[in-house]
């Protein structure tokens, strides 16, 4: 028998404030219609002052323990992948921990930028199938907006804040691509395309925060073929083809890079769930918020086949074949 990490809980969480693009009208050189035409996003939702990373982490947190039944003290672990933690430390994860009032176990951030909740999910994956830990609490967590420079339309339309979670507990399979729980994972980074999507401060360069900057044109280029390639390795990994997937559930950055990984994979956009209309770029919250949605739509059904891909600063990209 082999061990897996199968998911046995999902929730999200979104903050009150929500953003269309018509806000952006009376402050920047832009229109609805000029976002939703190249971004395909219509809203977002923004974090009310004084709301944290952390704060929509355990409303999340809560939300797939709830959908698991489990409490928090029934977990081993917590992964939690964010940019925007609400302290440069201690982790976010920990203070999820305790807001749960989880008493036991352990929590550490991943930071991968739009690529961390498929970071977050290998971690737990690997913690589970080697015995670690037998029930980890999987989240992606952002409040981008913080870091957003108001006067560049070219970024801060694009992003919202937001969070995911997922509940993985360790099951017995019988070792093939039939199996539940996650089956495969792909992880790439490239430190030479950092300029395409970084922030311009850190605590050892400026002391600040800083605001995101990208060169959105250059990251498109980047995207497809990269997701493309992640996702098929993944999938080569567990012996699977484009041809076996049942959902794409993607990073939602943009609805053409959806739909151009969708098509280079043969895929109809009836196998996509797609929420970037709804929520913006949420970065590491992006996918998990997606799996919430699909789940409580009642799309995604126990034995689907997903692939969840995404690629964010640094750049790193990776994918996760899983079977619901």
């Amino acid at each position: 028998m082999t061990i897996r990490a199968v998911v046995k809980g999902v929730g999200h969480y979104l903050p009150e404030r929500v953003v269309p693009n018509s806000e952006f009208e009376a402050t920047l050189d832009t229109t609805d219609e000029w976002i939703r035409t190249r971004s395909g996003i219509e809203r977002r939702h923004f974090a009310a002052e004084g709301e944290t990373t952390s704060d929509l982490a355990v409303k999340a947190a809560q939300a797939a323990l709830d959908s698991a039944g489990y409490q928090a003290d029934d977990i081993d672990a917590i992964v939690l992948a964010t940019s925007t933690p609400d302290l440069t430390f201690p982790s976010v994860a920990t203070m999820v921990q305790q807001k749960l009032g989880m008493t036991r176990g352990f929590g550490f951030d991943v930071q991968a930028v739009c690529a961390g909740f498929v970071y977050a999910l290998t971690n737990a994956n690997a913690l589970i199938v080697s015995g670690q830990a037998q029930k980890v609490l999987v989240i992606g967590a952002e409040t981008f907006s913080r870091i957003m420079d108001w006067t560049d339309r070219a970024t801060c339309v694009l992003f919202g804040d937001g969070a995911g979670a997922l509940v993985l507990e360790a099951d017995t399979g019988a070792g093939n691509n039939s199996d539940r729980g996650i089956l495969s994972a792909d992880l790439n980074s490239d430190g030479r395309y950092k300029d395409m999507l970084f922030v311009d401060g850190g605590v050892s360069t400026t002391g600040t925060s800083g605001k995101l900057r990208m060169q959105g044109n250059a990251l498109f280029r980047q995207a497809v073929e990269k997701l493309t390639s992640t996702a098929r390795a993944a999938l080569a990994k567990a012996d699977l083809s484009d041809a076996d997937v049942d959902w794409i559930v993607p990073h939602q950055a943009n609805i053409r890079i959806i739909q151009g990984t969708a098509k280079k994979m043969g895929l109809s956009m009836d196998n996509v769930i797609v929420t970037v209309q709804d929520h913006g770029n949420t970065s590491a919250a992006s996918i998990p918020l997606a799996l919430s949605v699909g789940a409580a739509e009642g799309r995604i059904k126990p034995g689907d086949l997903l692939v969840t891909e995404a690629i964010g600063g640094g750049l790193a990209w990776g994918s996760v074949v899983l079977r619901w």
